[in-house]
């Protein structure tokens, strides 16, 4: 019998099973997919470049260990803010300088009234403190959607305005995916990690934990079980005794919302701009066609990445890979000329919400179950421990949050162990 099942082997993941393994503990970590990391991959083969299709951002870096971490491994990050290198298409034609400063005022106006609402404790939708009379509303709603993953009807204000944002938010040049990698590898260079291994449920009936996978029925003393909201709300890991309905409630109410990401490279430089420039593309023509942004020319690479959110991203994603492709590009196309699609010479696109063994982008409460967060923090019997982006307070939706989380949990664990042992 080990001491500590990890299921899951993404951020959060890997930082328990990293620390315990650091600790001494005997630990494995079981990974469903066939790769580690989670939402937290940096793909390097699809283009020939290396671009993550999950976190990207070294978000609150001043208070994200994980860029201590990048600074003692020499992964490089851009420590620019985006409003600087940011432009503005207007479907057919830039957007001068002060329709830009309009526009990024509505949209600071936006999120402002959302957070406000939050701190005066209103657990409502990000919706109804929203102006659709706003000239830039579409703009607004789309960044508010973007950042959250979810629309603003299905954002709760109280969840909002709990996130800790210090304004800093990094791009990783070799990929934030890469990092976390590294950062565990660091931690731990031998922590034995089984990829391919779904666990399908956890048994935490007796005094220890049993998990049930395709290689048989595993044994420790205590699990800690680091997957998203969405697959336990789903039933894609089942618990034996069910979970207690106050926190099976909280899985519920903290869904994976969608970002998705279309990926494409140019044979060169199509759009003459520096390197990792910001666009916003809006067909103020076209009420109905929704807005899309780019970072184009990331770190000098020949690309352009287009970033999707909620309902918008989940659409695109069930109606196939040329559906992004075509929505991405019609962007492109607008704003820099038909003849750059002539130069692709490739194109990748992610799946998020429809991948099984994750189910989303990242956690967002639904307006009135804000609190409902708080609960994932707690333990199963003294033996089942919980972590992931979601079960932090303050750095949810974030890769730091996770890792974060990680920690905790293996601290909580650990500390568990020894008061046994004693």
């Amino acid at each position: 019998m080990r001491d500590v099942i990890v299921v899951g082997a993404g951020a959060a993941g890997l930082a328990a099973g990293a620390r315990l393994h650091q600790r001494g503990a005997d630990v494995v970590v079981l990974e469903a997919a066939d790769r580690t990391g989670g939402r937290a991959f940096t793909d390097t083969t699809s283009l020939g470049v290396p671009w993550d299709q999950g976190c990207h951002w070294l978000h609150s870096a001043s208070v994200n260990p994980l860029r201590a971490a990048a600074d003692e491994l020499g992964l490089t990050y851009l420590k620019r803010g985006t409003r600087q290198a940011r432009a503005t298409h207007l479907g057919d034609r830039w957007a001068d300088e002060v329709e830009r400063e309009a526009a990024w005022r509505s949209i600071d106006t936006a999120f402002t009234a959302v957070h406000r609402a939050g701190e005066e404790g209103r657990d409502i939708a990000a919706s109804e403190v929203m102006d659709p009379a706003d000239p830039w509303y579409r703009l607004a709603r789309h960044w508010m959607t973007l950042m959250s993953a979810a629309e603003p009807e299905r954002l709760s204000t109280l969840d909002y305005a709990a996130y800790g944002d210090t304004g800093e938010n990094y791009p990783v040049e070799r990929g934030y995916g890469a990092l976390v990698q590294a950062a565990a590898a660091q931690m731990a260079s031998d922590l034995p990690v089984v990829t391919g291994c779904p666990v399908s449920l956890v048994d935490w009936s007796g005094s220890g934990v049993a998990v049930e996978t395709p290689r048989g029925r595993l044994l420790a003393r205590l699990a800690i079980v680091a997957v998203p909201t969405t697959v336990i709300a789903r039933g894609g890991l089942r618990f034996a005794p069910l979970l207690p309905p106050d926190l099976a409630e909280a899985f519920e109410a903290l869904p994976l919302g969608a970002a998705e990401k279309v990926a494409i490279r140019f044979d060169g430089d199509v759009f003459g701009v520096g390197p990792t420039s910001y666009v916003d593309t809006i067909d103020l023509r076209d009420p109905a066609r929704r807005p899309i942004n780019f970072v184009l020319n990331p770190f000098g690479a020949p690309m352009a990445i287009g970033q999707l959110g909620g309902d918008n991203a989940a659409g695109l994603v069930a109606a196939g890979p040329q559906a992004m492709e075509d929505f991405a590009m019609a962007a492109l196309t607008d704003a820099f000329g038909a003849d750059i699609r002539r130069r692709v010479t490739g194109v990748a696109t992610t799946n998020w919400v429809s991948n099984p063994l994750i189910g989303g982008a990242y956690s967002c409460a639904l307006p009135g179950l804000a609190p409902l967060r708080a609960r994932l923090g707690q333990t199963l019997g003294e033996r089942v421990m919980f972590a992931g982006e979601a079960v932090s307070p303050h750095a949810y939706s974030t890769a730091h949050g996770a890792h974060q989380t990680g920690l905790a949990a293996a601290d909580a664990a650990l500390a568990q162990l020894t008061g046994k042992a004693a």
